[in-house]
């Protein structure tokens, strides 16, 4: 594997005009994997412009001679505590084996290594990035360089084509939609509360995690407040589903982005519950089928859950990390540590 580009390949940070070529690359790969576009131009600019990330630090693009872009690369680390990292990359299936993802993966571990200077003293901090399960040659990639397989995650999907039970709530517990005048705070807490028991995940100051969703709800063009249902029990959010009905690769495709359901008020049938609720309210609007994203090895059990509710995994994607620095893990590994 080549670890210099060819002569006439430039490194850069991304711009805002990168947006249409660049999504027509990532769309050629994703035809390449699965046939189908999966990504859409504006929905990468407002990405891009997420409270905390900076696109003339965070990203890279290799860009030919002939003036495209070759390849792309990005890194996540917009708050405290700087420990676990994010990464993701694409490289235009034209000019795969000419070094320019062994460019970019280098250039990750470049920008991770910069957290050192901010992560709390003693602490591990590592360079994740997941890659399809169908892309051996870019998990040889990341071997390659230095990061292992340590977890494997699924989208598991629904055919509406059957009728869906009807929802079964616990007593006491009601659906209502999502008010963004009134719920973002109370939501985004919520959301925090259930994914302490998400392993890998690691506690950031609220003030982010509020920015973060306040752009989400304000700047997303997929965001609908009427498919966001939160669980309520006596004024309290104790569950939700966020969903969408825009998806890029298929227009009868419904997406549910979040489940969570907080620990006291698991194991009562409020997750499948919402799932009901969730699939019936996308097929009133004409959706065919729904999909949502998990951790394989869910330490609540979510696969079960999905699985009950009559989902199958239909695509898999290894998750790979690379450590920049050993230390004290502070993210969660289990429900009695976290």
């Amino acid at each position: 594997m080549s670890l210099r580009l060819p002569e006439g390949y430039v490194e850069r940070p991304a711009r805002l005009s990168d947006a249409e070529p660049l999504t027509q690359m990532f769309n050629a790969d994703s035809q390449r994997l699965f046939g189908v576009n999966q990504h859409d131009a504006e929905n990468l600019v407002t990405e891009w412009q997420t409270p905390g990330f900076d696109l003339g630090r965070d990203t890279c693009v290799v860009v030919a001679p002939s003036g495209k872009p070759a390849g792309y690369a990005e890194v996540w680390d917009i708050d405290a505590p700087h420990v676990r990292l994010w990464s993701w990359g694409c490289v235009d299936p034209e000019e795969r084996g000419r070094g320019v993802g062994s460019t970019l993966v280098a250039w990750q571990k470049r920008r991770g290594l910069a957290a050192l200077d901010v992560a709390p003293s003693g602490s591990r901090v590592s360079l994740r990035q997941s890659v399809s399960s169908l892309d051996e040659p870019a998990g040889r990639l990341l071997e390659f360089c230095g990061y292992a397989p340590i977890r494997h995650n699924f989208q598991m999907k629904i055919e509406l084509d059957r009728a869906t039970p009807a929802p079964v709530w616990p007593g006491g517990v009601t659906v209502r939609t999502f008010d963004p005048a009134r719920d973002l705070l109370a939501t985004v807490e919520a959301i925090r509360a259930a994914f302490r028991d998400h392993w890998g995940y690691v506690e950031s100051p609220l003030e982010s995690s509020l920015a973060v969703w306040r752009h989400i709800v304000t700047e997303e063009k997929s965001f609908d407040a009427s498919l966001w249902f939160l669980a309520d029990r006596d004024g309290e959010i104790v569950a939700l589903a966020l969903c969408s009905a825009m998806e890029p690769e298929d227009p009868d495709l419904g997406y549910v982005n979040t489940l969570c359901v907080v620990r006291p008020w698991r194991r009562r049938g409020i997750g499948l519950a919402l799932l009901h609720h969730a699939f019936a309210e996308l097929e009133r609007r004409g959706k065919k089928r729904v999909a949502l994203g998990v951790d394989g090895a869910s330490l609540t059990g979510a696969v079960r859950l999905y699985e009950r509710a009559g989902m199958h995994v239909e695509r898999r994607r290894v998750l790979y990390e690379k450590e920049l620095r050993a230390g004290v893990d502070l993210t969660t590994q289990s429900l009695e540590t976290s």
